[in-house]
C-alpha cells in the first residue's frame, strides 16, 4: 500500500499515512484538527539496465529487421568466424 505525505495548513505539522488507493484522502490534522493537504514529491522509482529504452535493443548500425542487436551481432560474428577457416583451407 502506498504512503502519502500530508501537511496541516494551520499548524504546519507534517505526517505520513499508509492508505489504499481506494481510501479517501485525509482531511483533518491529528495534532490540531485543522485542514490538511496532500504533499507531492518525487517518486522513488528508478529504471536501470539495458532494454528500457527503445534504442537499447538496437546495434550500432540501424537495421530494418527490428530484432535485438545481441542476437543479430552474435550470428554475424559466428558466421564471420566460421567462414574464415573454411576459406583459408
Amino acid at each position: 500500500m502506498p504512503t502519502y505525505s500530508y501537511a496541516c495548513k494551520q499548524c504546519g505539522h507534517r505526517f505520513d499515512a499508509v492508505q489504499s488507493f481506494s481510501d479517501a484522502a485525509l482531511t483533518e490534522c491529528p495534532e490540531c484538527g485543522g485542514e490538511v493537504r496532500k504533499q507531492y514529491g518525487s517518486i522513488g522509482v528508478t529504471f536501470n539496465g539495458s532494454g528500457f529504452y527503445r534504442t537499447d535493443s538496437r546495434g550500432s548500425s540501424t537495421s530494418s529487421s527490428g530484432g535485438a542487436s545481441s542476437g543479430s551481432s552474435t550470428s554475424s560474428k559466428s558466421e564471420t568466424k566460421t567462414s574464415a577457416p573454411s576459406s583459408a583451407s
